[in-house]
């Protein structure tokens, strides 16, 4: 299913299941996709930062791929394609859309520091992949180094009409936001999708200022999906007690260097993965945080039952 410039909802970015001695668990990552579909996730993102995607073999990704398009059946499946050169980027998108993926995401590379120099590469980009794939620009300045003001973003999506969304995963960045709903008030942005990274640590806000969902990593991405779905409805207290319920969580899952340990712990704890393992080189968590994350899964079961593991 092709991503367009009206999608919206929760985009699970999926992690790669390993098995403990480092090969790929294929059995896991066919369940993970299926748990995906069946809680109502609106689409997934593959191959992206938090889904070891440089840890893979091209054959590998491509068919993490198409578990993803299998599994999910009519929901876009967008495919991280960031690479030091255009050839091999080129090379994983087109071969993602052929598997049936709906969109790419393209991440700027550090080494980016003007505006034209930003702008210049997301047309150079464009213009390896194709003008018939649909993309993503993943703005993330904490960890990609790139700062991209709403103005840049505006002119990338103006200069290019197969850019269909946005992941905003600035920092802080509700600003951002607002700024960009302003420019298509004014008439000077057309449509575009804007989908909210950061773990969903400001999901909350995020929505109200005009986010269409979420497109980020959580072990329960079903709070992301109630949350963007009360915020639609209106339910602006009933978003936030939930949220707020497993926001002590949300904020343990966003260590830098231990994040993804996290995730996975608690993933593999609820029976979607078999094993928390990562590819090396990779990291894990002690046995002493491990007892504080179940600490914190017990406290969230207090408020939310599908915290009980």
């Amino acid at each position: 299913m092709t991503l367009t410039a009206s999608a919206n909802g929760v985009f699970p970015i999926a992690p790669t299941p390993f098995n403990p001695d480092g090969s790929v668990d294929w059995t896991s990552v066919d369940r993970l996709f299926s748990f995906y579909d069946s809680i109502g996730a609106d689409g997934t993102t593959v191959l992206g930062i938090m889904g070891e995607a440089p840890k893979l073999e091209p054959a590998e990704s491509i068919r993490i791929v198409r578990s993803a398009v299998a599994k999910m059946p009519g929901k876009p499946v967008i495919v991280g394609v960031s690479a030091p050169g255009f050839a091999s980027m080129r090379s994983l998108a087109r071969e993602s859309m052929e598997a049936g993926a709906g969109a790419v995401m393209i991440a700027p590379p550090p080494s980016l520091r003007t505006d034209d120099q930003i702008t210049g590469y997301y047309a150079q980009a464009v213009e390896a992949i194709g003008t018939d794939i649909p993309f993503v620009i993943q703005d993330y300045p904490l960890t990609l180094q790139v700062v991209m003001t709403p103005a840049v973003i505006r002119k990338i999506v103006m200069d290019n009409p197969s850019c269909v969304m946005l992941k905003h995963e600035d920092w802080p960045g509700l600003e951002k936001i607002s700024a960009l709903r302003k420019f298509q008030k004014e008439g000077s942005l057309r449509e575009l999708s804007i989908l909210t990274g950061n773990g969903g640590l400001f999901l909350d806000f995020e929505m109200e200022r005009g986010a269409d969902g979420a497109m980020t990593g959580y072990a329960f991405p079903e709070l992301l999906i109630d949350v963007v779905r009360l915020q639609k409805e209106g339910q602006r207290d009933a978003a936030h007690d939930i949220f707020d319920a497993h926001l002590p969580l949300l904020r343990y899952e966003q260590q830098q260097g231990a994040g993804l340990a996290v995730r996975k712990y608690t993933m593999m704890k609820r029976g979607i993965l078999a094993s928390d393992a990562q590819r090396k080189p990779g990291s894990a968590i002690s046995a002493t945080a491990k007892a504080e994350v179940d600490y914190l899964l017990a406290r969230v079961a207090k408020v939310d039952a599908r915290a009980k593991v």
